[in-house]
């Protein structure tokens, strides 16, 4: 897919060295453009070798699959494609930065919605032949592992928990294209679950709701629900691996939701007066499931000597990573562990193009995936992270000690 000869070698040699400015300047620091459109944000960014943001833009589309009820692909192919141009040349302007004085173009290619991220596939390589620039191809999950070390030095290895709204894992960040991956989901992702959850319950109908995302409508309302008046089982208690499953949890939840709708006599589509208990009880059961899988894989990670003995550190980074209630359980976790939890800020757990910038910051530093402009490339919907673990964790067949989750709303 990605073929090479002399020619290409001896470029991508040329596009390794530092940038210089006219005859007599000193070298400035090199700049990478990233683009990013796996889902439903187009964003774009250009950030330095040292990770300053010098400008940025996003366009977001929530609130057009607010009222869809959910992403349609088509559509979210559409709004990519009337904004991405305006998006990319709003972050140029906002960082005084030309296309010619770019290092190189980082775009996330993999995995997503594949009508989206051919999108940004399509953009970026006509942009790097236009403008004769190297071309970085981004793994979204790779960029979000790798996130928190733009905003703080955080050494290799460290264990990353990874969950949003099309994905789920834990892995171990060995470098910065060195993955072992402990877990995955085995259905749906955890943001996927919040958002169906919340559009059964019709959140959007709800005054405090109208204009926020389905998670963001669970975590609201969460706050002043009950989580003890619906014991929602967590799944997966007899299985003695790392991986996920949460569509059992959306089931236990709509059977619940129906026979409330029967007690009170509503139709589907009606708020139930129980709705911020359910809210509650639901975001408990997740947060919950992910601070078990995660113990194990912590436990895992000691046996096997995978992270280092002093201050061994989880990330915690995607767009679910912004709810402060599941942070508050993988606290708990770290500090029953001896780890050291980072979580980069809520605006950079959702997708945007910053994280795509500073994946191809670090991989420029490092010469790792940096292709040559007329290098045909290709997107991928599904691809894994790294060396896949799980045959291993699970036969280790670790059993996680009890801990209470007693978590504050």
């Amino acid at each position: 897919m990605f073929p090479t000869n002399a020619r290409h070698v001896h470029r991508l040699l040329k596009f390794r060295h530092t940038v210089w400015g006219p005859v007599g300047t000193a070298p400035c620091s090199r700049l990478v453009l990233g683009i990013e459109t796996s889902c439903d944000e187009t964003g774009a960014a250009v950030l330095d070798e040292t990770g300053d943001i010098l400008g940025e833009a996003l366009h977001s589309q929530k609130e057009v699959h607010l009222r869809t009820g959910g992403i349609i692909p088509t559509v979210a192919q559409q709004l990519h494609r009337e904004n991405i141009q305006r998006v990319v040349q709003e972050a140029l302007e906002r960082s005084n930065v030309e296309p010619s004085q770019l290092s190189a173009v980082a775009t996330t290619v993999k995995p997503g919605l594949g009508l989206s991220l051919g999108i940004g596939l399509e953009f970026s390589q006509r942009f790097v032949r236009q403008h004769d620039k190297p071309f970085i191809p981004i793994h979204h999950m790779e960029a979000h592992a790798l996130t928190v070390r733009m905003l703080q030095p955080v050494a290799f290895p460290f264990l990353v928990l990874l969950v949003s709204g099309g994905h789920s894992l834990l892995a171990v960040a060995r470098g910065v294209d060195d993955f072992l991956l402990l877990g995955h989901t085995l259905d749906e992702a955890p943001g996927d679950t919040l958002d169906k959850v919340a559009r059964r319950l019709s959140l959007i109908k709800h005054p405090q709701c109208s204009t926020l995302s389905g998670g963001q409508a669970i975590e609201l309302l969460a706050k002043d629900g009950d989580r003890t008046r619906f014991p929602f089982k967590t799944p997966m208690g007899r299985m003695y691996d790392c991986c996920f499953s949460f569509a059992g949890i959306r089931n236990q939840v709509t059977m619940t939701i129906i026979k409330k709708e029967k007690e009170e006599g509503v139709e589907q589509g009606a708020l139930l007066s129980c709705v911020n208990d359910i809210a509650a009880a639901t975001q408990h059961t997740v947060a919950s499931h992910l601070a078990k899988r995660t113990h194990r894989a912590i436990m895992f990670c000691k046996a096997a000597g995978l992270l280092p003995p002093d201050n061994p550190t989880l990330v915690l980074s995607g767009g679910v990573a912004s709810n402060q209630y599941i942070r508050k359980a993988l606290t708990i976790i770290t500090e029953a562990t001896g780890l050291h939890l980072l979580c980069p800020p809520a605006k950079f757990c959702t997708d945007n193009g910053v994280m795509i910038a500073w994946n191809g910051v670090e991989r420029l530093r490092e010469g790792k995936g940096i292709l040559p402009p007329n290098v045909d490339v290709f997107y991928e919907p599904k691809a894994p992270l790294g060396v896949d673990m799980t045959a291993e964790v699970k036969a280790a067949a670790i059993k996680v000690p009890s801990v209470k989750m007693k978590i504050p709303n």
